[in-house]
């Protein structure tokens, strides 16, 4: 009786000292669960918007609006779409099931802090109860923060914007629904609730991420993707190439800090994940199929509809699993644009589009990180094209690079950093812009110094 009473006893001592998070205790505790013991994280969450898909389904638009009681609607994109079919299907579904609404069409490609306000002032300025918007990513971005702002009038800018630029303050409130017609195969942003911006005070890249921004629904019509000029589909396509790349080789989310002591606080990028990895390695086959077919052929309406599902893949993958090195070196590569005209873009500022300036540094940052998982990276260049028959786990990096390098030679990207005007002497600026980049940068799989991004970009100076 004696033993048993001692067993008794010492379990007693170990469920008080056991660390009260649902990682390491299936014992009911009454009041808060706080972890006290682990430092990663133990679970991820899995968050999309719902996907429709078709061609033709934009005509559904109208009937969806009327369905969920639409009296008022906002409806956004940017002037160069404005006179496109895509926006003209658009109006027509509303128009023929008489949904009211008001256009919002001065969306800056390529927003900044100062366009993200303008539009949140149209935004405030009517009781819109449903949002709509037309455009790639920097549209779809845009009416995400309009309509999260417009349902929080009294909270500072700043507040949810990304720490540590911004507050970084969970998003509580109820935001209104928002459909999403994405008319470019890159961003994945109809997915996401992820909204990116150009801070100019900084010349910088941040934004907001929360699911409580991401769209109710993304319609996802490839015909509107046939539009799209040669160098915007390569670099909407680049983007899509770098979101599976670089969701799949993220640290794995169990090895993700600090552990939340919330779930409010877990955030959208958690590392990468089992759910993750099958969307991100399905849209890097569908782009080492497609891709080249898609950019060169523009009426090759099944290698553009596949990109434009590619991009929904991939959206889901890093939506939840995250980015890390190429996106937030790419912050501060498109923020501190000089004097780079981007050919296919009818825009009137310098700009090195989102894309191009994710997949200039992708050779260096996968030679950097294959280290860390280079089974991954192994698998990655081989669903590339690449021969990994006789390959070494050290061979990894260097052979990834170097059939990113040929996929991007094959696409006429330009020849590095130097190509759209930097120099080694913008150096400590693009490392400057970097920094404040940690949402994403943690996320790398092999940890980094300044002196580490420095050579990084040194190594992206030239491509071939």
């Amino acid at each position: 009786m004696a033993g048993r009473d001692r067993v008794a006893h010492l379990l007693r001592q170990l469920e008080r000292a056991a660390c009260r998070c649902p990682a390491h205790s299936n014992t009911f505790h009454q009041g808060a669960a706080t972890c006290t013991v682990r430092q990663t994280d133990y679970a991820f969450e899995m968050a999309s918007s719902n996907i429709r898909y078709g061609e033709g389904v934009t005509q559904e638009i109208g009937m969806d609006l009327q369905n969920m009681g639409a009296r008022n609607v906002c409806l956004m994109t940017d002037k160069n779409l404005a006179s496109l079919p895509p926006v003209k299907a658009v109006l027509e579904s509303l128009a023929k099931n008489r949904v009211n609404y008001k256009v919002y069409d001065n969306v800056r490609v390529e927003p900044t802090d100062a366009s993200f306000k303008e539009a949140i002032a149209f935004a405030k300025k009517e009781s819109f109860d449903v949002y709509v918007a037309v455009g790639g990513g920097s549209v779809i971005d845009t009416c995400k923060a309009a309509n999260l702002y417009a349902c929080h009038p009294k909270a500072d800018f700043l507040d949810f914007v990304n720490a540590p630029i911004g507050k970084g303050k969970p998003i509580t409130g109820v935001l209104k629904p928002l459909i999403a017609v994405p008319t470019t195969a890159g961003t994945g942003s109809e997915t996401t609730g992820v909204a990116i911006f150009d801070f100019e005070d900084l010349k910088a890249k941040t934004g907001i991420a929360s699911r409580a921004i991401k769209p109710t629904l993304g319609m996802v019509d490839p015909l509107h993707t046939l539009h799209m000029p040669q160098r915007v589909a390569a670099n909407s396509g680049f983007d899509v190439l770098c979101h599976a790349l670089e969701s799949y080789t993220a640290l794995p989310y169990h090895m993700r800090r600090p552990c939340p002591p919330n779930p409010i606080n877990r955030p959208a990028y958690q590392g990468s994940n089992p759910i993750s990895d099958v969307w991100s390695r399905h849209a890097l086959n569908v782009v080492a199929k497609y891709m080249k077919r898609a950019v060169y052929d523009p009426e090759d309406v099944e290698a553009r509809s596949s990109m434009h599902l590619a991009s929904v893949f991939a959206g889901i993958g890093f939506g939840n699993a995250g980015v890390h090195l190429c996106h937030g070196m790419s912050y501060p590569i498109a923020g501190n644009v000089k004097t780079y005209m981007a050919k296919g873009y009818n825009v009137d500022h310098p700009v090195v589009p989102h894309g191009l300036s994710v997949v200039l540094t992708s050779p260096a940052v996968f030679n950097f990180t294959a280290t860390m998982c280079p089974e991954r990276h192994l698998e990655a260049a081989e669903i590339l094209g690449a021969d990994v028959s006789r390959a070494k786990r050290e061979d990894a990096g260097p052979l990834l690079a170097d059939t990113l390098r040929q996929f991007l030679y094959d696409l006429e990207v330009e020849d590095g950093l130097s190509a759209v005007g930097y120099s080694k002497e913008d150096i400590p600026d693009l490392v400057k812009g970097t920094i404040p980049q940690e949402r994403v940068t943690k996320l790398s799989p092999r940890e980094h110094t300044e002196e580490d991004l420095t050579r990084l970009f040194e190594a992206s100076l030239k491509l071939y």
